[in-house]
């Protein structure tokens, strides 16, 4: 497989993707047709958001195209060079994918080495569920069971930052309630300008600040560069 799990389509202040450029460049090396699917958008049109996609691309000379726009999706998906999920709900996004019945038919072209990339919640669904997502349940798809790509929950724009005076749960305490109900399942925790990149059977951290990783009742930092292959067994 080819994975680019991008935590967010931003970091900081920064333009759209901008962060990720090098390294979606690298991913898409040889690729001049991408297929995109944005299904997690909910509040921008397709029509808005395939321009914001292609646009940020145009400098890599990669065609792009929605996945929207065909009249049959599991032809596209079948017929796609590379598949790009963007954010947005993640909830939805299952559920539009789940509709049009295309989840194994994903599984299976990315399994047999088409370039996947997502970011946000384009990201979460390549864990095995959807269950350490951080969206709003706003619809119920018709299982949480994600494209499972890789055998590892996923949390995207990790932060346990707790404003003052906030009494709600940060980050790692839901993480902790997911911990205790699933005591052996990895989650893999991307701060924003950090990535997942996946080839072959080799599993790597990208991006300078790190992530972390739960399991067990455990948060330990991942480092950048860190090889974590280990958690494809």
């Amino acid at each position: 497989m080819q994975l680019l799990l991008l935590s967010s389509s931003r970091a900081n202040n920064s333009a759209y993707l901008a962060p990720y450029m090098s390294w979606i460049q690298s991913h898409l090396q040889g690729i001049d047709e991408l297929l995109f699917v944005s299904y997690a958008g909910v509040t921008v049109s397709d029509d808005a958001y395939l321009s914001q996609v292609a646009s940020t691309l145009t400098p890599l000379s990669i065609k792009v195209t929605s996945l929207r726009q065909y009249v049959d999706p599991k032809t596209a998906i079948s017929d796609a060079r590379a598949i790009a999920v963007g954010g947005g709900n993640t909830f939805q996004l299952l559920h539009k994918l789940y509709q049009q019945d295309i989840v194994q038919l994903i599984r299976e072209r990315v399994t047999d080495g088409v370039p996947y990339i997502g970011w946000s919640a384009g990201s979460n669904i390549a864990g095995a569920t959807i269950r350490t997502t951080n969206d709003m349940p706003i619809v119920e798809p018709a299982s949480f069971n994600a494209l499972n790509l890789l055998p590892v929950q996923l949390n995207p724009h990790y932060s346990d930052y707790k404003p003052e005076g906030f009494h709600g749960e940060t980050r790692d305490m839901r993480l902790a309630e997911f911990m205790v109900l699933n005591p052996t399942t990895p989650i893999i925790a991307l701060p924003e300008g950090t990535a997942l990149k996946c080839s072959g059977d080799k599993l790597t951290l990208l991006g300078t600040d790190g992530g972390y990783l739960f399991k067990g009742g455990a948060k330990t930092t991942i480092v950048e560069n860190s090889d974590l292959s280990y958690l494809l067994v």
